[in-house]
This record gives C-alpha cells, sequence and structure tokens, in this order.
C-alpha cells in the first residue's frame, strides 16, 4: 500500500523559510520527500543546507512579499529552478504592536500587505499553474496558509494583524470552495504560541509569559517542529477530502 504521506516527487514553496515555523516546515516537507523552494527577504542558507541535508533538492528564492512585485517570479522561478509547483505554502508575514488608539495607518498597511494581500495573490499565482496540471491530467496542488490564534480570538495591542489572521480564515474557506473542484486542497494550520522571532517580545515580558504559560495545558511553548506533522498531512494525498480547514497546533489552548 502507498504511504498517503509520502511527498517523494513534490515541489514546496515555503514562504518565510528561513527561520521559526517556515524553517520547521520546510524540514518537515522535505523529510517526507518533497523538493524545497525557500522564499524570504533574507536567504534561507540554513534552511536549504538542512533540506539538502535529507537528500532533497532545495533552492533559494529571493523575495520580499511586502509587496505583490515579486509573486509571480516566486512561481516561475520556482517552476524553472525545481520543475514544478505542488505545494504553497504562505508562512511570510509580521507584526506590530500599539495599542489601538495610537496605532498608525504605516503599521495597519504594513502588516495588511504582507500577512493578507501578499498571501491572496500568491495563491492566486500559484493556482493558476496547480489548475492548469489538473486539466492536464495532473494532480492539483496543495495551498495551506498559516493562520493564528487570533483567527479566532482578539488579542491585545495587535489589530493589523487580528484582522489579517482573521481574514486569512475567511480567505481559506473561500478559496476552498472555488478550487476543491478544480484539484486544489486549502486549508491552514493555526499554530498557538510558538517560540519564534515573532514572539520573541511575549516571552521575555513576565507577567505576559506567566499567564501564557498557565493556560496551555501542554505546559509549553510550541516548537518550530510541532508543527511538521500537520503540514506534512495537508500536503499530503491523506488529506484529499479536507477543504477549507483551520487545523490548531496549539498545546490545547483553544481547549482551555
Amino acid at each position: 500500500m502507498t504511504n498517503p504521506f509520502d511527498l517523494s516527487g513534490k515541489i514546496a514553496v515555503v514562504t518565510g523559510a528561513n527561520t521559526g515555523i517556515g524553517q520547521g516546515i520546510a524540514l518537515a516537507l522535505a523529510a517526507a520527500g518533497a523538493d524545497i523552494a525557500a522564499v524570504g527577504r533574507s536567504a534561507a542558507t540554513e534552511t536549504v543546507e538542512k533540506v539538502r541535508a535529507l537528500g532533497r533538492k532545495a533552492e533559494i528564492v529571493s523575495a520580499d512579499l511586502s509587496t505583490i512585485e515579486p509573486v509571480q517570479r516566486v512561481v516561475d522561478e520556482t517552476v524553472e529552478k525545481l520543475g514544478g509547483l505542488d505545494i504553497l505554502v504562505n508562512n511570510a508575514g509580521i507584526i506590530r504592536r500599539a495599542d489601538s488608539v495610537d496605532f498608525t495607518e504605516e503599521d495597519w498597511d504594513a502588516v495588511m500587505d504582507t500577512n493578507l494581500k501578499s498571501v491572496f495573490f500568491l495563491c492566486q499565482a500559484a493556482a493558476k499553474h496547480m489548475i492548469k496540471q489538473f486539466e492536464n491530467g495532473g494532480g492539483g496542488g496543495k495551498i495551506i496558509n498559516i493562520a493564528s490564534m487570533l483567527t479566532f480570538q482578539g488579542g491585545i495591542r495587535v489589530p493589523s494583524y487580528t484582522a489579517s489572521k482573521s481574514g486569512i480564515g475567511g480567505l481559506t474557506k473561500l478559496l476552498a470552495n472555488e478550487w476543491a473542484s478544480k484539484g486544489i486542497c486549502v486549508n491552514a494550520i493555526a499554530p498557538g504560541y510558538i517560540a519564534t522571532n515573532n514572539t520573541d517580545a511575549l516571552q521575555k515580558d513576565e507577567n505576559r509569559n506567566r499567564q501564557i504559560m498557565e493556560r496551555i495545558p501542554a505546559g509549553r511553548w510550541g516548537d518550530p517542529a510541532d508543527l511538521g506533522g500537520a503540514a506534512v498531512f495537508l500536503a499530503s494525498s491523506a488529506s484529499n477530502y479536507v477543504q477549507g480547514h483551520i487545523l490548531a497546533v496549539d498545546g490545547g489552548w483553544l481547549a482551555r
């Protein structure tokens, strides 16, 4: 029987792959057999080296996703360097913190442009390629968006981040509705509190860190590697009948 979690022969784009969640997901996909296009503003040299050490192909695709200018090039360069595109993981994101009464338009636009606008247009560019594959008798594709606990909750002092991640939840469902019949599965992973650069301020805030730890049933912050199994599942044939789902990987946070 064929292993439904085997990604051999698949090519995955992972945005924000240089560190943290993006790197963890890229390595998990590679361990399952996928070749990786590591996309980001800074060169994902470490990620590429680790993927290649697993025996998979890996290429760096430099792109600043604060605008949609490089979106089509990300797809084109991936296809040119690795020979195709089967999996897209939209992980790249930023966060800005301030009280809502003081929040600036600049911080609003910067977060929304990276976390939501570029995600939609990268989904669109990848889907055009995947739909063509499907129509030509191929396997279509898998799109995995990275949501958040703030897809479900309000949070504090991060209005644009909360709006963008709430938007990711709705966008994931809409695209699943439109593209399921075209051979594309669109789903999302909602990480809980994962120890990364983005959460460094929270980890260093003694009061907030204690409050967060007290609520997590697992009793610890998550590690980027904790997201690997969910990513492999949603990228593989094991999830072919899963559409528009937001899979929380949160140590039990939402269940509390």
